[in-house]
């Protein structure tokens, strides 16, 4: 038995030596290196709405807060725990992590032990009988273990972990991308669902106008002084006024159905308190454009896609260069289980294998050049992603600029409208004017009015697109800890 753990000490030695070596080798393929994207030195236009905090920042991981708004804050931790969507992004985040293992067991040698038995009858008459005619019956017990390690001389293995780490990190960023793109869908709605409450009572209160103009129209007509055609036009205002708060609940219903839908709940058993908006649009810190490419999740994804393309590349050339492997198989074989662990029963082997492609229809190169143009592709999807990115922010500054100085007039606008609705009651009281001039000032107060909530809603919903461009207080440092290191463990796990 002594020789038999002396041949297993020497092959351990000699795999551990040449595992050492493969980890020192050299590794063929390109260094990668982040190509340069197109940066801006600075904003357009930041806004005239923005105050200047440089200690503000958002909330990194629940940049929602910035809003200051209790509900929502619920709605938001309730995505975070229900929302299906996430839960899946959270379960592809698993599988990468889980392909970035399997990737690092290339780095180890494999061992394996099939223990078997068998009872064989033989024919009498076979060739090899020294008694031929008579059958022989058999048994055979076998013990045997075997271990196989390819030397990873020019950074096969090596190169696919770096190319496995570099897509879970990537898979690591698209999961916070989802959840930003959820997050900010979730508050967008909420947004638009309280700018309706809002709009829904200024109809309302409008229908009130409305019906007291009614009766006071029915009440002249009945004294003879107002016409039939003011009572009709009267009438017909106030019916239409009435369809659009119907038509405001139908688009509130929508908005509620799907916040049901991403905190997870069934829309026929989910329902938001109506409350009207009052809010402003917060200071949200912008940063230089360049800190974009570090603060975007989805710029980080295809940066880190780009990054395993890189990788993948040394993977194909690899190919070119020979493949060295090393076995040794040993155990136990005999005819009884008494003799079966016995010296005389001992079997062993030692050998090596090395491949090198001569020819093989130029598929490697093929290969390498397939390597390459995904390359090529993902370095172009990561600018592209980048351009996204400036653009998308520069939308939500200049539409927040836009929307500052639009709510501004437009809150003049309501003024004057409410004035020249005071003024067309008194003259049709004094009978200088019809009715005509009290019903088209009743409809642009109304007009006026949803304009004016309509445009808070806006600036809502654009800061929150606003701070989602911006990445939503997010840093591509934190996933810089989602990698698989190969350890020495693991030629122990099963």
């Amino acid at each position: 038995m002594r020789w038999l753990a002396a041949a297993a000490r020497g092959v351990s030695v000699c795999v551990a030596g040449l595992a050492l070596a493969s980890f020192i080798g050299c590794a063929v393929g390109p260094k990668y290196q982040r190509p340069q994207a197109p940066a801006p030195p600075a904003w357009k236009s930041e806004g005239p709405w923005r105050e200047a905090a440089p200690k503000d920042a958002v909330p990194k991981g629940t940049w929602w807060q910035i809003f200051h708004d209790d509900e929502l804050n619920g709605y938001e931790q309730q995505l975070l725990a229900a929302n299906q969507s996430l839960a899946a992004a959270r379960s592809r985040l698993e599988q990468a992590r889980s392909l970035a293992r399997v990737a690092s067991s290339g780095l180890f040698p494999t061992a394996s032990v099939d223990p078997n038995a068998s009872r064989n009858r033989y024919s009498g008459n076979r060739p090899e009988s020294s008694t031929p005619g008579l059958p022989l019956t058999q048994n055979a017990y076998e013990i045997p273990f075997a271990l196989n390690y390819e030397v990873d001389l020019f950074g096969r293995a090596r190169k696919s972990l770096q190319a496995a780490n570099a897509s879970l990190q990537g898979s690591a960023a698209d999961l916070q991308n989802v959840q930003l793109v959820l997050s900010a869908e979730l508050a967008a709605d909420y947004f638009n669902l309280r700018e309706l409450d809002a709009e829904s009572r200024v109809v309302q209160e409008s229908v009130e106008i409305q019906q007291k103009g009614l009766a006071l129209v029915k009440h002249r007509h009945e004294g003879g002084v107002a016409s039939g055609l003011d009572l009709a036009q009267q009438q017909t205002l106030l019916d239409s006024t009435v369809t659009q708060l119907y038509l405001l609940q139908q688009q509130r219903a929508q908005f509620e159905h799907a916040i049901a839908s991403l905190t997870g709940n069934p829309a026929s058993t989910f329902n938001v308190p109506v409350l009207p908006l009052h809010a402003v649009p917060p200071p949200v810190p912008l940063g230089m454009p360049s800190d974009l490419l570090e603060r975007r999740p989805d710029v980080a994804t295809a940066e880190r896609t780009m990054a395993s393309e890189n990788a993948l590349v040394g993977v194909a050339r690899t190919a070119f260069y020979p493949q060295l492997t090393l076995s040794g198989a040993g155990g136990f074989q005999a005819i009884s289980l008494g003799s079966l662990i016995t010296t005389p029963s001992a079997f062993w082997s030692l050998g090596g294998d090395l491949l090198q492609p001569v020819f093989n229809g130029g598929r490697n190169r093929a290969n390498l050049a397939v390597a390459k143009s995904a390359y090529d592709e993902s370095v172009a999807n990561y600018r592209e992603s980048v351009l996204t990115a400036f653009q998308e922010v520069e939308d939500s500054l200049s539409g927040l600029n836009s929307l500052s100085r639009a709510a501004e007039t437009q809150n003049a606008a309501v003024a004057d409208a409410r004035r020249a609705l005071d003024i067309a009651n008194d003259r049709y009281v004094g009978g200088l004017t019809t009715f005509l001039d009290v019903i088209t000032a009743q409809s642009v107060l109304l007009t006026n009015e949803r304009l004016s909530t309509q445009l808070l809603g806006q600036q809502m919903v654009t800061s929150v697109f606003l701070v989602k461009a911006l990445g939503g207080g997010w840093d591509a440092s934190s996933i810089q800890s989602e990698q698989v290191h190969p350890t020495g463990s693991q030629v122990l796990q099963p």
